[in-house]
């Protein structure tokens, strides 16, 4: 049987993304209007490309045209109904909600003078303009990213009108509408508001990275190398889908378009070497998601994070803070599919299925980008003028080799391809603009941290429980940037009233609302991943929680002692932590799978997981008590593997 057979073509890719991913549900224009968007979307492309290089407008000037710009271009692109995707047309009521998103992005650059003499007291236009541009961010975001965040937005600014009318220690003084209306459109604290500018600046930039990235043929180089690197090992097929995923992590800012790239040729390559459908579902979902938490992109959500918590802290805090916990994950999926592979006897793939040597190093110039942008970033430049540089190098890199190489028309794809992209991350933190507008005006963050704090006792681990459970909540259905500003505005005060560092905080909530998109019942990512692996999807989702085990553990070691995040450590004491975080690993992988050197008994699994926690968090008593986990299940193992092997003795 061919390693490929079962691999999906580009057409049933495209479907299940249109399925699982509202991102992915455009409509396939042609002729005028379809020339139209593609010039809007290049202009859309070079509009921040110009004020990168020149310099970014005032915040209002250059938030408002970003928005103008991608609410025309989703009116456009994005079909009111689902179901309409096929009719490839632009119904008339969305060109007319396309010139009013275009009057709405205009309105600022043109009327600044007025507005600024004018300092909150709105007319009847200014009121009118304001309540359109509310009314078509949460359009638009229904269309693009699904209702959840568009729902959580519509009851979040009922809240702010209804604050008399709210229980306990919920209640609030109430914004009346023009009040509302004036914060959300003609202040930086709602639409206009900081994860807006973030969307305006450095993601669009970095997604635009990504595009050009793509155009080289980086995605299958990924698949290649890690065929290469991981294909041999044993159950070799799902280790290629974890270093795979990995590796896509790093241009790609979702979870479920991950699944469905990198699983459409992953998923079919296990299950045709015998490891369950679910199973392999579970190891694609789990993996993709991962991606989400590797840094450099972090889902987009590493340049949020540096604008939330401030104080000075630079993005390269965040990836270097986040790369400690993102690699133990990946060890932990990893170990365990290891594990599982041995349990079942699945061998690796054969000589023939690898690709040469050759093959792999003609190409590794394509990784020259993403190591220049990591280096770019140590050494202090602007996280812009990197992915402007890492742009260029792209271009220049990709032009090695004739297969490779960006001409005119792969740079206006990629162009075409960025501005995309982008359009659902600006609606999403257009929304997530109006829940910091609301959470600000009416105090409700420190509202909900305090019935926290109150509900737990102020007992740390209590909080942190009822903090995580909230983030998967809040996270359920959201795309990575909304998911991370709903949950560091809702959830992370709690544990940072408690003395939490705020990075410890924010990475807390950030893995959590990441990690619903594999947790039961929603887990859109795992769905996706039974989808293609014809698995049944709660299964899958189970079997995606279980190997993502440490995404569940490892957040609140690094809350308990920041030594996980490189906080206040050294060198020789971070090489022993991650050392026994590692041993942890295996011990937790042995554990949940059931096997190591042979099959565990429940007392050993017992063992392992109790034994691998201990490892992972960083003291003294824990890892002594760790390390002794360690050694007896390894004599509980070697000695009964031995016992198995002996040849009785015969008596004489």
């Amino acid at each position: 049987m061919s390693v490929n057979e079962g691999v999906l073509t580009e057409e049933q890719q495209q479907e299940l993304l249109e399925k699982y991913d509202p991102e992915a549900g455009t409509r396939k224009l042609s002729g005028i209007i379809g020339w139209i968007v593609l010039i809007g979307l290049v202009s859309f492309s070079i509009f921040q490309l110009y004020t990168s290089l020149f310099g970014i407008l005032t915040a209002q000037l250059q938030r408002s045209i970003h928005l103008g710009f991608a609410l025309a271009l989703i009116f456009l692109l994005f079909p009111a109904r689902r179901k309409n995707l096929k009719i490839n047309k632009v119904a008339w009521y969305d060109i007319l909600l396309a010139v009013i998103a275009v009057a709405v992005g205009a309105y600022w650059p043109l009327m600044i003078d007025e507005l600024v003499m004018r300092a909150g007291r709105l007319t009847d236009l200014d009121f009118y303009i304001g309540l359109a541009a509310i009314i078509l961010v949460l359009e638009a975001t229904r269309r693009t990213v699904g209702l959840p965040i568009m729902i959580i937005a519509v009851l979040f600014m009922g809240y702010a009108m209804f604050g008399p009318y709210m229980p306990g220690f919920l209640a609030h003084r109430g914004l009346e509408l023009d009040r509302l209306v004036q914060t959300m459109f003609y202040t930086t604290e709602g639409i206009l508001g900081t994860p807006l500018g973030v969307s305006a600046t450095f993601i669009f930039l970095f997604l635009l990275f990504g595009s050009f990235l793509v155009q080289t043929g980086v995605g299958q180089y990924f698949n290649d190398l890690a065929i290469f690197i991981a294909g041999k090992r044993v159950g070799g097929p799902a280790k290629v889908a974890i270093f795979s995923s990995a590796l896509q992590g790093t241009i790609s800012g979702s979870s479920v378009a991950n699944v469905v790239t990198s699983g459409a040729f992953t998923i079919p390559m296990m299950k045709n070497l015998g490891y369950r459908k679910e199973f392999a579902g579970a190891v694609e979902a789990s993996a993709s998601t991962g991606g989400q938490l590797m840094p450099p992109v972090m889902g987009a959500a590493a340049f949020l994070m540096v604008e939330f918590i401030g104080g000075g802290i630079s993005y390269w805090d965040i990836a270097k803070a986040a790369a400690i916990p993102a690699i133990l994950y990946f060890a932990g999926i990893w170990i365990m599919t290891h594990f599982e592979a041995k349990r079942v006897g699945l061998r690796g793939l054969r000589d023939d299925e690898i690709p040469s040597r050759k093959e792999i190093f003609e190409k590794i110039y394509l990784l020259v980008p993403i190591i220049v942008i990591l280096i770019l970033m140590m050494s202090g430049m602007s996280v812009m003028r990197a992915a402007l540089w890492s742009i260029l190098i792209t271009v220049v890199v990709s032009a090695f080799r004739k297969d490779t190489r960006i001409g005119l028309k792969g740079i206006v794809a990629a162009l075409a391809d960025g501005a995309r992209t982008a359009l659902g991350v600006a609606a999403a933190t257009a929304a997530a603009g109006i829940i910091v507008g609301v959470v600000t005006k009416t105090g409700l963050g420190l509202k909900v941290a305090n019935g926290i704090l109150d509900f737990s006792g102020g007992h740390l681990i209590l909080t942190l429980f009822l903090t995580m459970v909230a983030s998967l909540i809040l996270g359920m259905g959201s795309p990575t940037t909304a998911n991370y500003v709903i949950t560091s505005t809702i959830a992370a005060p709690a544990i940072i009233l408690l003395g939490v560092p705020d990075l410890s905080a924010h990475l807390f909530v950030f893995y959590f609302g990441i990690i619903a998109d594999i947790t039961p019942p929603v887990a859109l990512a795992a769905f996706a991943a039974a989808a293609v692996s014809g698995g049944e999807p709660l299964r899958t989702g189970i079997e995606s929680s279980k190997l993502a085990i440490a995404a569940f553990i490892i957040p609140y070691i690094f809350v308990l002692s920041p030594e996980l995040l490189m906080i206040d450590t050294t060198w020789y004491y971070l090489i022993w932590v991650v050392t026994t975080a590692f041993c942890g690993m295996i011990l937790i992988g042995a554990g949940v799978v059931g096997y190591w050197l042979r099959g565990l008994s429940w007392y050993e699994r017992l063992i392992g997981i109790v034994g691998g926690i201990m490892l992972i968090y960083p003291e003294t008593i824990t890892d002594m008590i760790g390390i002794g986990s360690f050694i007896l299940l390894l004599v509980l193992q070697l000695g009964i593997k031995k016992d198995k092997t002996q040849k009785p003795q015969v008596a004489g």
